[in-house]
């Protein structure tokens, strides 16, 4: 899996993923927010890495009883244990949260190996032990059975779909308070470099309304004199 540069990654934290979504909207990208998702825990810094991913099937009794646990190979395990350091664990639960995706343990052993975060579009049990742990976290809601009741483990790192989207293995992964961003692995640098312009213009327009400027003409930039006005607003910043 393809590793993005530290200086893509260092940018991509430092913008929103509405301000993503625009620049993916651009591009003519228009469904890469994941549907149903939430932070369990709001105010965390800004969650960026490349997606590793775990997908679900229906689960069959006779192949899921709670002894499957004792498999070293029992792929929920071994994604857990082989998600590489900085990196998004992406779990396609198909939309359905009456069973956990994972629960606290698993959830602590990825934080203990450095991962970035985890999503799944179903739910996690452990929930308020998850949200209190220093780990990026989002899911659709709570929920208290183990994930062998509904979902069965059956493959790691292939292409899946969460909460709508299609999320390939080394995707980034872009989360924040108001949700997650699917960026595709081949368009992160530029992204990152036009979302970072586009910060900056955001700020300088928040900074003229909030002085009492009207938006027209200035979000989106059209009128000349809002272009002037931000030429001399970033020579200010930078005196």
């Amino acid at each position: 899996m393809t590793k993005i540069a530290k200086a893509t990654k260092d940018k991509l934290r430092k913008v929103s993923t509405a301000t993503v979504a625009t620049c993916l909207f651009k591009k003519g990208l228009k469904n890469q927010f994941i549907q149903h998702v939430k932070p369990l825990k709001l105010g965390r810094p800004t969650m960026v890495g490349e997606a590793y991913t775990l997908r679900y099937i229906p689960a069959r009794e006779d192949l899921n009883p709670i002894t499957v646990f004792r498999d070293p190979k029992h792929l929920q395990r071994v994604a857990v244990e082989e998600c590489p350091e900085g990196s998004v664990m992406v779990i396609d639960s198909r939309q359905n949260a009456r069973a956990a995706s994972a629960g606290s343990i698993l959830v602590t052993r990825l934080m203990v190996r450095k991962a970035e975060g985890i999503i799944t579009d179903g739910g996690f049990r452990d929930s308020a032990e998850i949200a209190d742990l220093d780990f990026s976290s989002y899911h659709n809601r709570p929920t208290a059975p183990t994930n062998l009741t509904l979902h069965q483990a059956i493959a790691i790192n292939d292409p899946i779909g969460c909460g709508d989207v299609a999320v390939f293995p080394g995707d980034i992964i872009l989360g924040d308070d108001d949700g997650v961003m699917v960026i595709p692995a081949h368009l992160a640098d530029e992204v990152a470099d036009e979302c970072i312009q586009m910060t900056l213009y955001e700020d300088f327009v928040l900074e003229m309304v909030e002085g009492g400027e009207p938006v027209i003409g200035l979000y989106p930039m059209v009128s000349d004199e809002a272009k002037v006005k931000f030429e001399k607003w970033k020579l200010s910043r930078n005196e």
